[in-house]
């Protein structure tokens, strides 16, 4: 039998890598982006055609690279940042696995020109597919220019499932956001289609999220500031009453890596428990310092996900952090931290002693017996309450009594006798015959929504409701995309939106009936929910946007409902054609059951 093994040419081994590194054309641009900073650019331009799909270039002012270092960084695993396998756990640069430029060229056409300062001339690399075609000098400017054409052109299924252009472009915005926030000393612009979209100067921390994120965020940024033996935490965190109900302004950074860590971020959200409106998410921009030798960036292909040593104390410390900084605004009670300039949290180690358990004194003599014996005072409410009780606490039973015994999938109770009670004002409670029927008010209602728009979608047809007071908004440049790519489906459910300049937008109507928030509330709770449905790809246009407009109107959790509004409710629940899910597939009916109810008596 003939050996079966066998090595893979370069350049599938290359496309097989392209599909971990290059995901779609926003991957590029981080690549590019982290070569760019890496080699000490101080000037980095990125321009895009097409959302990416044609044109990726990206021009910085940095060290540049010789012949042969030009030739060689498009070549697997080849990098100028580690040696060694030791070298992995002192990290400091972007891209250390010599793999994104490799990846970058075999699934595009792929142009780079170069010059050192030192040198007269630059060269010129073409690659088209992992094939080198050109490589010769060239003029031009010290630094580096990589343009990347016709991304996927030789994997035709993969450019195929490449979404939108105002999808890929929101995604390459919101990669662009997240290296220029962590290097405001570096002047940023991106160009897409001859718009500009930023062109952000170098500065501050403070002035580059309001360059990035509008200037009406500057009044919201609380100063975070915490230095311990273990991590080093700084940035800026956002005051509760001003937090949204979507997701854009959450940024944890580590060693000037952005990071995504959902441990901590609800370490930060816990820091805010009790103080932050229904649903909202609070705004933070967090810069962390550790030892290099402490995490490890090396545990995903993109090198977002990072592992911490001790991670347990890290949160601990980061939202003791977050409840100071509040604590000095006045937010939270607080100690007076007027007098200190940093809060000194200090982490538990081996070396540290182990405290003393606090000494008790007790009195032997004590008999909890002698004196008057006597009874706590009943005040006169609460025997007239108990007696009220005991003789009416059969009317809560009356209606399982008198229950129709038609035997449906959900036996409906006659309008006289059915009574509806809120628990928590979140789930509406309805006995039925075969025990006690749980509705959650939210879903329910997101259910009701959904059929509706979905109906005014299919005909083309709603009722706008026009506002006294139109509401002008700007937009993050990633929100502004998803509009314009839903646009056409608002405009048919009944939002009246003007475009009024640069990212921003004028709300002059909404939906008829949509009173549950204000305009530009719903909207965006709309964009956050279209967002959370756009991975599902099952799903169509219609029905994503039906199930985030229904997301946005519907009623919240802590309303409370009158027995009209329950019974409204539960007669348009059950009109709906699938009642007994929600839009996003989640339940809206339990039934606990009367043989569960007697097992817990039992």
């Amino acid at each position: 039998m003939p050996d079966i093994i066998k090595l893979l040419p370069d350049s599938v081994a290359n496309q097989i890598a392209a599909g971990e590194v290059i995901q779609r054309p926003a991957s590029v641009v981080k690549e590019l982006m982290e070569n760019s900073v890496d080699a000490g650019g101080k000037n980095i331009r990125v321009i895009i055609k097409n959302s990416g799909k044609t044109l990726i270039q990206v021009i910085d002012d940095g060290a540049g690279m010789s012949e042969t270092d030009a030739r060689l960084s498009f070549e697997r695993h080849a990098t100028s940042k580690i040696t060694t396998a030791q070298d992995l756990f002192a990290i400091t640069t972007k891209g250390f696995r010599g793999e994104a430029l490799a990846s970058v060229a075999a699934v595009a056409m792929v142009e780079l020109k170069t010059r050192r300062e030192e040198s007269d001339t630059g060269i010129l690399v073409v690659i088209n597919g992992s094939k080198v075609e050109t490589q010769v000098p060239c003029s031009c400017p010290v630094g580096s220019s990589f343009s990347v054409k016709n991304l996927f052109f030789n994997i035709p299924a993969r450019r195929k499932f490449l979404k939108s252009d105002n999808t890929e472009i929101r995604h390459i915005v919101n990669e662009f956001q997240k290296i220029v926030i962590a290097h405001s000393d570096i002047r940023f612009s991106l160009h897409h289609n001859d718009s500009e979209i930023y062109n952000l100067v170098a500065g501050n921390l403070r002035q580059r999220i309001i360059g990035v994120f509008g200037k009406q965020i500057n009044q919201d940024l609380i100063t975070l500031e915490t230095e311990t033996s273990l991590i080093s935490i700084k940035g800026f965190i956002g005051k509760p009453e001003n937090a949204r109900r979507t997701y854009g302004e959450q940024f944890f950074f580590v060693n000037n890596r952005f990071m995504k860590h959902p441990y901590f971020h609800k370490a930060v959200v816990e820091a805010y428990q009790n103080i932050l409106p229904v649903e909202a998410i609070p705004s933070y921009f967090i810069f962390m310092e550790a030892d290099p030798a402490s995490i490890d960036i090396n545990i995903h292909p993109t090198k977002t996900e990072i592992k911490f040593e001790d991670e347990r104390s890290i949160w601990q410390i980061l939202m003791a952090s977050v409840r100071e900084a509040l604590g000095r605004f006045n937010i939270v009670p607080s100690l007076d931290f007027e007098n200190e300039a940093l809060i000194d949290i200090p982490v538990r180690s081996s070396s540290n002693h182990i405290p003393e358990p606090p000494k008790i004194e007790i009195n032997t003599q004590y008999n909890p017996f002698e004196g008057e014996e006597r009874m706590p005072e009943r005040s006169g409410f609460v025997e007239r309450f108990e007696r009220e009780n005991t003789a009416n606490w059969e009317k809560l039973y009356s209606a399982l009594e008198k229950e129709n015994d038609n035997p449906e999938q959900f036996e409906k109770i006659s309008e006289s006798q059915r009574k509806f009670f809120q628990i928590k004002n979140k789930y509406i409670v309805c006995p039925v015959k075969s025990g006690l029927m749980l509705i959650d008010q939210k879903r329910a209602h997101e259910r009701v929504l959904y059929e509706r728009f979905l109906e005014c979608l299919s005909n083309n047809r709603a009722v706008s409701q026009v506002d006294m007071f139109p509401v002008t908004a700007e937009l993050n440049p990633a929100d502004y995309y998803i509009l314009k790519e839903i646009e056409g489906e608002l405009e048919l459910l009944g939002f009246s939106i003007q475009h009024s300049g640069k990212n921003i937008i004028t709300i002059n109507g909404r939906p008829s009936g949509s009173d549950s928030s204000t305009p530009l509330e719903m909207l965006e709770i709309l964009i956050e929910d279209y967002k959370n449905t756009q991975a599902d790809p099952s799903t169509g246009a219609k029905e994503k946007v039906a199930s985030a407009m229904a997301g946005a109107s519907a009623i919240l959790y802590g309303k409370a409902l009158s027995q009209s509004e329950m019974a409204d409710l539960f007669d348009t629940l059950f009109a709906c054609q699938a009642p007994n899910y929600s839009p996003k597939g989640k339940p809206v009916i339990s039934i606990i059951t009367l043989e569960k109810i007697d097992k817990r008596f039992k």
